[in-house]
């Protein structure tokens, strides 16, 4: 399924996920998308190794949660959510060096919190992560960000010749996902 892109989100300095100028980090670049997800586009790194060949697993468990958390940006872009739970599953090892998409979307929001969950996406469509995320809302300042147009540490990056207008996804993403489905509905009772 093809998504259009309708927004490129910001970027900051050194973030592992979005950072420009962290040697160890993904450099990702974040849209968000007409089937309100955000979708982040990033490259892993040899340096990112845990196994030979395969990505450590914290590592991208930090780029699920960037994406789940930037999510909220599509209806609240001046809300910034900071982790409070994080649940996981592995299901395939992320490889080295591949183009690899990170999907996340808002599944429950309310005036403190937003949960939400995601996937890493293989080359070959595949699912290879899954997530599901609670986050506690702040403002920007209240994080200790400086967002501000300008600002040294977050910026946006404008137009570059690899931004997509178009992201290729798997069909039915979300509904596939059963583990995130799951957790996002035991969340919703508690």
């Amino acid at each position: 399924m093809k998504t259009k892109v309708l927004k490129k989100q910001g970027n900051s300095r050194y973030c592992v996920a979005c950072g420009v100028k962290n040697p160890f980090g993904f450099e990702g670049r974040y849209y968000e998308t007409d089937t309100h997800e955000c979708v982040g586009i990033f490259e892993t790194k040899e340096m990112q190794q845990s196994y030979p060949g395969r990505v450590h697993g914290g590592v991208i468990t930090a780029m699920l949660d960037e994406t789940i958390g930037r999510a909220i940006w599509i209806d609240e872009p001046e809300t910034w959510g900071v982790t409070v739970e994080l649940d996981v599953r592995y299901l395939v090892p992320v490889p080295i060096g591949e183009q690899l998409k990170c999907v996340g979307r808002i599944t429950k929001n309310n005036r403190r919190l937003f949960e939400g969950t995601g996937e890493v996406i293989g080359p070959d469509g595949t699912v290879l992560v899954s997530a599901w995320g609670k986050y506690w809302k702040m403002g920007p300042e209240e994080a200790g960000i400086d967002a501000t147009e300008g600002s040294p540490d977050w910026f946006h990056l404008g137009a570059e010749e690899r931004d997509p207008a178009e992201i290729e996804l798997p069909d039915g993403l979300a509904e596939k996902d059963r583990f995130a489905s799951e957790k996002a509905g035991k969340a919703s009772k508690k």
